[in-house]
């Protein structure tokens, strides 16, 4: 594999496991170095063997939304690797299932808490810590739910929405020295999106043109590569990546 990352240094956040992890591996493999985060440091510290351990990646538990926690992981990373050249911010949760006129206030709340506002604040720490000087890229997350109704999961999807405007409007801003771009996948095969797939995958998959669900590899790849100097002059953007599901209109 090509080492395109070769003293580069990464944060990706939410990354004990599916698509975080998942990127990380693939950045690592490129030569990274790559700080995760997560909320239990059990799963945390399991990600970081399976990285390599110490000499190519630092664990940091704590909640993505929390203040000191971003701080902490910022600092560490600098002091352990020396820079940060690359955010993914692939933290989200979805605690709510069901109609937009039963959501609960608090817990529409805490997911733009977590979905939204945590992204901002990991991407306005990086670039105070150098990044704005040195240049770099950044990575949200979003979803396809935040590109259309996604009945079920509305509010989650409000939140991807504003995640991918906040992406284009962080494009202007820091440019030219950081590029932002964001991903929206459709269903990926892991943990967090069991629920629309477990005990139906091939229903499901049978919905899409390529006539099957995502897994996280086939998010890492294209995550790479918007990372990484090959799409130098790429930034903005909303990649979507749904196996074709979108466009029989579906999330």
């Amino acid at each position: 594999m090509s080492k395109r990352f070769d003293g580069r240094v990464a944060i990706v956040t939410g990354a004990s496991r599916g698509i975080g992890l998942a990127i990380a591996e693939r950045l690592v493999a490129e030569g990274a170095k790559v700080t995760v985060t997560a909320r239990k440091p059990e799963p945390l510290a399991e990600a970081v063997a399976g990285l390599g351990g110490a000499e190519h990646a630092l664990g940091i538990a704590g909640k993505a939304d929390d203040a000191e926690h971003q701080a902490e992981a910022v600092a560490r990373t600098v002091e352990a690797f020396g820079r940060v050249d690359l955010l993914v911010n692939n933290t989200g949760i979805n605690p709510a299932y069901g109609p937009l006129l039963d959501v609960d206030p608090g817990i529409a709340r805490k997911s733009f808490e977590v979905n939204v506002l945590a992204a901002l604040a990991w991407t306005q720490q990086v670039h105070r810590a150098g990044m704005g000087e040195h240049g770099g890229a950044v990575l949200n997350v979003s979803s396809v739910a935040g590109l259309r109704p996604a009945p079920g999961i509305g509010f989650y999807g409000a939140t991807k929405a504003m995640l991918a405007y906040i992406t284009k409007d962080l494009a202007v801003e820091l440019g030219p020295k950081v590029r932002v771009n964001a991903i929206a996948p459709a269903v990926v095969k892991t943990k967090f999106a069991t629920a629309l797939y477990e005990g139906r995958e091939d229903e499901v998959a049978a919905q899409y043109p390529l006539q099957r669900l995502g897994v996280p590899s086939d998010i890492s790849g294209a995550a790479a590569f918007l990372l990484s100097d090959e799409a130098s002059w790429i930034t903005g953007q909303v990649l979507v990546l749904d196996g074709g599901v979108t466009l029989k209109g579906g999330v």
